[in-house]
């Protein structure tokens, strides 16, 4: 796959994506309008320490961003060159998962968007479904397992250096207020790689939904179950819970989970009316 990922063609299509969604530098420094020049000069080293397994990312910069509720979140913010080679990994990566992907999944994929997350949902709740199981997972980006991650990602990945170059990004240190911080866990918001890391996770998810024949809308990590009664919402929120905690390794946050009936619930901001 590496070849795939250091072709000609698919390098300029992920320096094309970087620049297009611009954003801050990093660690270094260098910004995307910088990109172009600095890639085209340093290309052939780079590409020859990645084949040989002496590439090391740089640190990420974490830089925290007001939510709404008066809290913050960390956003990591890799250097413009590393942004540009996990675009390229993911670009690579993209088709031998998504095709496998569920219909009801609907965030960071090709032809998929929020609105028919929303039109989903409705859908569900106009042919009877009006028990909604309301799951949030409790900071989730920051919660993901690395060996589980890259067990399922290993399934259609077999390419070594591939491989390799994953896991240190998943593992370089994030860089807050001047200090280096370890990371034993989690995948940065703010890389190009994490939405398809967290899909290609959250599709165990998914699997075990369709499994249980159940209907559910699920947008990256924001996702909801929709049953008819409120027996079978209390019976498949437990069973779900048991499922993330014990085959998944992540955390509910029960405050902000529950059943719901539509007037009550929201999704990706759209509410709905009795």
């Amino acid at each position: 796959m590496i070849a795939q990922v250091t072709h000609p063609y698919n390098l300029q299509k992920a320096l094309r994506q970087v620049e297009v969604n611009k954003g801050s530098a990093g660690v270094d420094g260098l910004k995307t309008i910088q990109l172009a020049d600095y890639f085209r000069e340093h290309k052939p080293a780079l590409l020859e320490d990645i084949r040989n397994d002496r590439y090391l990312p740089q640190p990420i910069l974490g830089v925290e961003i007001p939510k709404g509720n008066g809290k913050t979140r960390l956003l990591g913010i890799p250097t413009v060159v590393d942004r540009l080679l996990q675009q390229a990994v993911s670009q690579a990566m993209m088709p031998r998962f998504e095709k496998d992907f569920s219909v009801n999944s609907f965030g960071f994929r090709p032809n998929k968007n929020a609105r028919q997350a929303v039109g989903k949902a409705l859908g569900n709740i106009h042919e009877g479904y009006n028990y909604i199981v309301d799951i949030d997972l409790k900071t989730f980006f920051d919660e993901v397992d690395h060996c589980l991650l890259m067990n399922l990602i290993y399934q259609k990945v077999k390419c070594p250096t591939t491989l390799r170059l994953i896991r240190k990004w998943l593992r370089v240190p994030i860089l807050i207020k001047g200090k280096l911080v370890k990371r034993r866990k989690g995948v940065p918001q703010g890389s190009p790689i994490s939405p398809l890391l967290s899909n290609i996770l959250l599709h165990e998810l998914d699997k075990e939904l369709t499994r249980k024949g159940l209907k559910f809308v699920r947008y990256a990590d924001d996702f909801s179950i929709y049953t008819k009664s409120k027996y079978q919402a209390k019976t498949v929120g437990n069973a779900i819970f048991l499922f993330l905690k014990d085959k998944l390794k992540l955390t509910i946050n029960r405050e902000k989970s529950g059943i719901r009936k539509p007037i009550q619930f929201t999704i990706l901001g759209f509410s709905f009316a009795s």
